[in-house]
């Protein structure tokens, strides 16, 4: 394997070599090989919609059409040529003869490369097999390609370079850039929803003094005029809910937030999420907001029948999702699990001792429940469904609920086997808000680098008074993982972090 790598990369230094050989000759000819412009009026795909359906003899159009784009084939024939050009929207056909550009013109186009950059006009016109054609007038180069494209792109190997130099999985695959441009329109569509249901975005800070907002490791960083250690953002939670106290009753922020963890086909360090906040509202109301944004969503990218095919999964997105709890979820989905001894915490050790998964000594059963949960049932939640009744340790934002206060009124949303939307009703009390970080710093001290700091200005915000809110955040990246069929978050992030 290693001696047909160093033959590849030996061809590819070649082939690099005759274009740079190439570049020369093409500057002392008096050719510029990096075009400072070129003005285009159309794209592939407008000229393939508007004149494909029609036959050749209605096709009499002498309006030029001017494109640019990379070469991506290339036949060379006598006096005539094909070749292929590549732009944003797609791939479009053309054809360069001696009669209609020259000799010269002509043998400059045979000496192109596959991907170099072509600036042509022409009109249009169907070959006798029927395929949309542009028949040049002109031609210019407008970027000169050193490194020749590559042949292949599957396998282990390729799929490394994929994410590597992503650039080269934009040139090839048409599948990527659908992936990227479907990724743009949910963004403008959440933007849409939220902007008509009367939220006000804002931008919050990136660099924190004090972590927040969530549980998870930040990552470390100093600023020099300040003299102090900053933090970049895990969640922009707790300065949302600075501006619900400031009176905006309505807010979200589209936000890339950071955390110092592992990386897998579902995390990346840094990663985009909406987080959202609506006053005098609970986490009743945001699981139904949520069902319709997610049911908005499908409608908008086509999913019309409001069902998607997620790998091997059909999954239904008609029906109002389900709510179950914690307890409940591991009693309806665990095959091997006493639903008799759900609140048996003697029973509850024992299991996750035969599972060999890690819990402390001093669990409580709500927290015993949501491990087993979380290690044994997430993925087998393939359509929508709520779970609800978090632990209190665990949910060191959320309201307790009134009836059991051990647990809290939060829910987090599986698709797909894994969480999409995690949301609470906030806990507005300053004073349990203070007891909650004072428990979380003990978690800390223990070594617990998850656990949360003690962030006195945000008490000090709450003193003032936070109106009943209930808050949610969504990830984008996962979101659009389920939304594209793609089962990895390196496939959704252009450009994700990798090992060396």
């Amino acid at each position: 394997m290693e001696k047909d790598n160093d033959l590849e990369q030996n061809n590819i230094n070649k082939l690099s070599l005759e274009r740079k050989n190439k570049l020369k000759d093409i500057i002392s000819s008096g050719h510029k090989p990096y075009s400072n412009k070129f003005d285009k009026n159309t794209f592939a795909n407008e000229l393939i919609k508007q004149y494909s359906s029609l036959d050749s003899d209605s096709i009499k159009s002498e309006k030029t059409f001017s494109l640019a784009g990379r070469l991506m084939l290339k036949r060379v024939m006598g006096k005539a040529s094909f070749g292929t050009i590549q732009d944003q929207s797609g791939k479009i056909q053309f054809y360069i003869s001696e009669k209609n550009v020259g000799e010269s013109l002509h043998l400059f186009y045979k000496s192109c490369d596959l991907g170099d950059i072509l600036g042509i006009c022409g009109t249009i016109f169907k070959t006798k097999v029927g395929e949309l054609t542009i028949n040049i007038t002109v031609l210019y180069l407008l970027t000169k390609a050193l490194m020749p494209l590559p042949e292949k792109f599957h396998g282990l190997k390729d799929i490394e370079q994929k994410y590597r130099q992503r650039y080269l999985d934009l040139i090839t695959s048409s599948k990527t850039i659908q992936i990227f441009k479907t990724r743009t329109m949910i963004l403008k569509l959440i933007r849409n929803y939220f902007d008509n249901e009367g939220f006000f975005e804002f931008e919050t800070p990136m660099l924190h003094p004090i972590p927040g907002g969530a549980n998870a490791k930040p990552f470390l960083t100093y600023h020099n005029s300040l003299d102090r250690n900053m933090y970049l953002r895990i969640a922009p939670e707790l300065y949302l809910k600075r501006i619900i106290i400031g009176g905006i009753e309505k807010v979200y922020e589209i936000n890339k937030s950071f955390r110092n963890e592992g990386l897998s086909t579902r995390h990346n360090p840094e990663f985009t999420m909406i987080e959202f906040y609506h006053a005098f509202k609970d986490y009743n109301f945001l699981m139904d907001f949520t069902e319709r944004l997610l049911q908005y969503l499908l409608k908008e990218l086509g999913f019309n029948d409001l069902q998607l095919n997620y790998g091997e999964h059909n999954i239904n997105f008609k029906e109002s999702f389900p709510k179950l709890t914690i307890s409940e979820a591991i009693c309806k989905f665990s095959e091997d699990f006493d639903t008799k001894k759900i609140d048996d915490i003697k029973y509850l050790k024992n299991y996750l001792s035969q599972k060999k998964i890690d819990f402390e000594k001093d669990f409580s059963v709500n927290k015993l429940q949501f491990t087993i949960f979380e290690n044994t049932i997430e993925e087998k939640l393939i359509n929508p469904i709520f779970i609800v009744g978090h632990p209190k340790e665990i949910s060191p934002l959320a309201r307790t609920n009134d009836e059991n206060p051990n647990i809290t009124d939060r829910f987090e949303l599986y698709i797909a086997g894994r969480e999409i939307a995690n949301g609470f009703s906030e806990l507005n009390d300053p004073e349990e808000q203070a007891k909650r970080f004072s428990d979380q710093m003990q978690s800390k001290e223990k070594g617990d680098d998850e656990a949360m700091y003690f962030d006195d200005d945000y008490i000090k915000a709450l003193e003032y008074g936070m109106p009943p809110t209930a808050g949610e955040g969504i990830g984008i990246d996962r979101l659009v993982m389920l939304l594209t069929n793609s089962h990895s978050i390196r496939d959704v992030i252009l450009f994700p972090q990798l090992r060396k």
